[in-house]
């Protein structure tokens, strides 16, 4: 008795002639919705204090509290729409157009190479400076702090991660379901460095806070 191969799922196949047909719209609106769920699962990971609203506020401002999701959450929506979908598109885009028709063992090591050296660097210190923002950072300065709390770890754990899926991606993964692949992989470790940098903010404060009371005590 034969086995009949299932297709892929139609839902995906909708997804891939959306992202063939309206590439950016469609990149656009996947990495926003993905950003927003970072946010709201970072916000949970790193033990955020609840902004808890008015006593008197409906239920249903107590659920979206409770769950994290607020302000900040649609932030993260209008980051991953406006900046981290454009500038990934772009990036990637510029990296294909580069190594196009070039599949040997030494255009997939430069390619990779390419990737961690100039692309990562940049999608990091955007990644980065959108947090800053996003969680409260003001000024310059601030922002600054944050990148050279944080780009290090995240550019180190990048590092890793990258050449490993790319060469997954370059060795098993059909061209036309990378973007799925590496949104999946990016949602991941935006997730946690979404609650590492919440974490590291936490931290500054607590530590500002700290210094405060010592000089009021003097």
């Amino acid at each position: 008795m034969s086995k009949t191969s299932s297709g892929p799922h139609p839902l995906l196949v909708k997804y891939l002639s959306e992202l063939a047909a309206h590439p950016l719209r469609t990149k656009a609106i996947t990495t926003g919705t993905l950003c927003f769920l970072q946010e709201v699962l970072g916000s949970n990971i790193a033990g955020l204090p609840v902004k808890r609203p008015t006593k008197d506020a409906p239920f249903f401002y107590h659920a979206l509290a409770q769950a994290h999701i607020d302000t900040k959450a649609i932030k993260m929506a209008l980051y991953g729409f406006l900046v981290s979908a454009p500038l990934g598109h772009v990036l990637v885009g510029v990296l294909q157009k580069v190594f196009a028709g070039r599949t040997g063992l030494g255009a997939r090591v430069a390619q990779i190479l390419a990737s961690n050296l100039f692309i990562a660097p940049i999608q990091t210190t955007a990644f980065l400076t959108s947090m800053a923002v996003i969680n409260g950072a003001q000024t310059v300065d601030e922002v600054l702090k944050t990148l050279k709390a944080g780009f290090f770890s995240v550019i180190r754990i990048t590092w890793v991660v990258s050449p490993l899926s790319m060469a997954i991606a370059q060795k098993y993964v059909p061209p036309h379901l990378w973007v799925p692949f590496f949104n999946a992989i990016q949602f991941v470790l935006g997730t946690v460095f979404n609650a590492r940098m919440k974490s590291l903010r936490m931290a500054q404060l607590k530590k500002e806070r700290e210094e405060e009371e010592k000089k009021g005590q003097q």
